[in-house]
């Protein structure tokens, strides 16, 4: 049974439709990545996954229940958000941060125990971020805050993670970071639903890509079956070759940028047949 699925939903802000009869499962354990152009709506898709946005038309269904009837608390102990940017206008330290998340296991009256604590210490450890604890969540870098925000997702104790484009305004380094502790946790069943503009984010770290457009899906399959120069033709209409190199690893190049550099650069390289357009 799928984990999620979306049944012929469609989805509106007041009556004007924004995406029209979609339908997708999402299984335990799958990296599930969007793609699509500013405005195509993949935003609003993720806000519907949350349950903050109840559909027009369709269902949507977590475990097989419809998400629209389950309570907010008990939904938020099965999907956690970490979303493309937060900014506090208080400056709570990073622990205090992550141990937000326990929020929802609690009652209206709580005070944090010592388990919440040691959850909260437990999943800095594991993202090697332990050294920020005492730092004022307003001050560290923005590759820090994702990663506060995925501890804080993980204090939650949610296996399902609704990421809108996660790495957007991240250094490289930290991009490259982030998309590692999301292979590891998808390795240990985690589930994640993110949204990107870097198609080859997809093309590395995900099990399927979900490509949208003008309010539908054009695509959905596995990565390497579904991201082509076709398709990106298709959802951004610029050319871009999609390259494969030394054996699996595939990036993406814009055709003009392929044509006039990267073939020359790499025509005097030793080991030419390790450039392969797809």
């Amino acid at each position: 049974m799928a984990l999620i699925e979306a049944k012929s939903v469609t989805l509106a802000y007041t009556d004007k439709p924004v995406l029209t009869d979609i339908s997708m499962e999402v299984r335990e354990g799958e990296v599930v990545t969007l793609l699509g152009p500013n405005g195509s709506g993949k935003s609003t898709l993720l806000k519907s996954l949350l349950g903050l946005i109840r559909p027009k038309n369709g269902t949507i269904l977590l475990c097989g229940r419809d998400i629209a009837s389950i309570p907010q608390k008990e939904l938020a102990r099965q999907v956690a958000y970490v979303p493309q940017t937060h900014k506090s206008a208080f400056p709570f330290n990073v622990f205090d941060v992550i141990l937000m998340g326990r929020m929802p296991h609690k009652t209206f009256f709580f005070r944090y125990s010592r388990e919440d604590t040691d959850i909260a210490q437990d999943v800095m450890e594991r993202l090697s971020i332990t050294h920020l604890s005492a730092r004022p969540y307003t001050e560290i870098s923005g590759g820090e805050r994702q990663l506060t925000l995925v501890a804080r997702a993980l204090a939650q104790e949610a296996r399902i993670f609704i990421m809108d484009e996660p790495a957007s305004g991240l250094d490289y380094g930290n991009q490259l970071r982030l998309l590692e502790h999301i292979t590891t946790l998808s390795h240990e069943g985690y589930t994640f639903v993110k949204s990107t503009h870097s198609p080859e984010h997809a093309l590395w770290i995900a099990h399927r890509a979900i490509m949208i457009r003008d309010g539908a899906i054009i695509a959905d399959g596995c990565c390497s079956d579904v991201v082509t120069n076709e398709a990106l033709f298709r959802l951004y209409n610029a050319r871009v070759n999609v390259v494969r190199l030394n054996g699996s690893l595939r990036v993406c190049v814009p055709e003009a940028i392929h044509a006039n550099g990267v073939r020359e650069h790499l025509s005097g390289h030793r080991d030419r047949n390790s450039l392969e357009v797809m």
